[in-house]
C-alpha cells in the first residue's frame, strides 16, 4: 500500500474544500470497499478525507410522507427504523440480506451507494481491467463469469454492482443529494450509476469534488406492499446472483400500481421498466408474470458461465411477484 495523508474533518464546507483542493483525495467512510482496494493496490488515493465525524446521521420524516435519510445512517439503524420498516418494507430487507450484522452496523447509506464492483479480475492487479486502466481490456470477457452482467453491460466491462439497498432504493425512486464547493444538487438515484459503454472506469455521476450528503426517498404508497429477494450461493455474507426489489398493489384483480428493480444483473441497480409496463393493468396472475419477466430479461446476454442467470431472474422476479400476492410485503 502507498503512503498517504490522513485529514479528519467534522464539517461538510472542510470536507468539500478538502476534497477539492487535492485531484487525487478520498471520501473515508463506513460502507465503501476503498480500504480492501488500497491493500490490493488498486486504489492508491494521495488523501484520505475521513467523514465518518459530519453531522449527517438524521432521519427525517417529509411532507410528502417521505422521509430524508442522512449519508452517515448506519445500515443497521436505517433496516431497524419503524417508517422504514413500515412504508418501504423492501428497503429495510434488502440492507438485512446485504453483508453482516456486523458490517452493516459500521456500514453507511452513502458508502453503500460508493461500493466498487467485487469482479474478480477488478481485485487481480495482474489481469488487465479497464475499470483499473482504460483502454487495457477486460479480463472477464471470455474468463470466469458465473457473477458477471447479463444487462447493461458492455464490450469494455460485464462487471455487476454489488450493492443491495441501491437496488430497492432505485424501484422506490430515490434521489442523491450531493455538495460540492459549488453548491448542492439532486441525482434520481436512476441515474447516479452508469453503464460502462465505453468509459467502464467512471461509474458514477458524482464529480470529483462531491460528497453525497442525502438521499431522500418519495412517498410511494404501493412501497408498504413490497418484497426483496435475493438469491446466492450461501445465506449470509454473498453478493447476489439475483435478486429481486418488488412492490405490487393489486384492486379488482388487476395489477393497478407496481414497482420492480434487479440487482446482481447489470453494472447498477437494474430498474425493469419493461416489466412495469407489461404488468400495470394486467391481471394478477402467474401468467402476467411470466410476461412481465420475459419482458424485463428480453435483452439479456449470457457470457457462457452466467448464461443460467437469465432464467434464474426469471423465476426469482415471478416467485416474488407471487408471494407477494399471496402473503403480502414481510417487514
Amino acid at each position: 500500500m502507498k503512503s498517504f495523508s490522513y485529514v479528519a474533518v467534522s464539517d461538510v464546507e472542510d470536507a468539500v474544500r478538502a476534497i477539492a483542493a487535492e485531484p487525487n483525495a478520498k471520501f473515508l467512510g463506513g460502507g465503501t470497499n476503498l480500504v480492501d482496494l488500497m491493500r490490493e493496490n488498486v486504489e492508491r488515493p494521495d488523501v484520505l478525507v475521513d467523514i465518518t465525524r459530519l453531522p449527517l446521521n438524521g432521519i427525517e420524516e417529509l411532507p410528502d410522507s417521505g422521509i430524508r435519510i442522512g449519508a452517515l445512517v448506519r445500515n443497521s439503524e436505517l433496516a431497524a427504523h419503524p417508517v422504514i420498516r413500515t412504508r418501504y418494507p423492501m428497503l429495510s430487507q434488502a440492507i438485512l440480506h446485504g453483508a453482516s450484522a456486523q458490517l452493516r452496523n459500521m456500514a453507511t447509506v452513502g458508502g453503500n451507494l460508493m461500493q466498487r464492483t467485487r469482479c474478480l479480475y477488478f481485485y487481480d492487479s495482474a489481469s488487465p481491467c479497464n475499470k483499473r486502466e482504460q483502454g487495457s481490456g477486460c479480463t472477464a470477457i471470455g474468463g470466469f463469469t458465473r457473477g458477471h452482467a447479463i444487462l447493461g453491460a458492455s464490450e469494455h466491462c460485464i462487471a455487476t454492482h454489488p450493492s443491495d439497498m441501491a437496488v430497492a432504493l432505485v424501484a422506490l425512486d430515490a434521489v442523491v443529494e450531493v455538495r460540492s464547493e459549488h453548491g448542492t444538487r439532486r441525482i434520481p438515484l436512476a441515474d447516479f450509476h452508469r453503464l460502462p459503454g465505453s468509459t467502464p472506469h467512471i461509474e458514477t455521476e458524482l464529480a470529483p469534488d462531491e460528497l453525497i450528503t442525502a438521499v431522500e426517498v418519495p412517498g410511494v404508497p404501493v412501497a408498504a406492499m413490497s418484497r426483496y429477494r435475493k438469491v446466492r450461493d450461501r445465506a449470509s455474507y454473498a453478493f447476489a446472483l439475483v435478486s429481486v426489489a418488488a412492490a405490487m398493489e393489486v384492486r379488482d384483480g388487476r395489477v393497478s400500481a407496481v414497482r420492480l428493480a434487479l440487482g446482481g444483473v447489470a453494472p447498477k441497480p437494474w430498474r425493469a421498466h419493461e416489466a412495469e409496463e407489461a404488468l400495470l393493468g394486467a391481471p394478477a396472475t402467474e401468467e402476467s408474470f411470466g410476461r412481465a419477466a420475459d419482458a424485463a430479461l428480453a435483452s439479456a446476454v449470457g457470457q457462457g458461465d452466467n448464461d443460467f442467470k437469465i432464467d434464474l431472474a426469471r423465476r426469482t422476479l415471478v416467485a416474488t411477484l407471487r408471494r407477494l400476492l399471496t402473503e403480502g410485503s414481510a417487514a
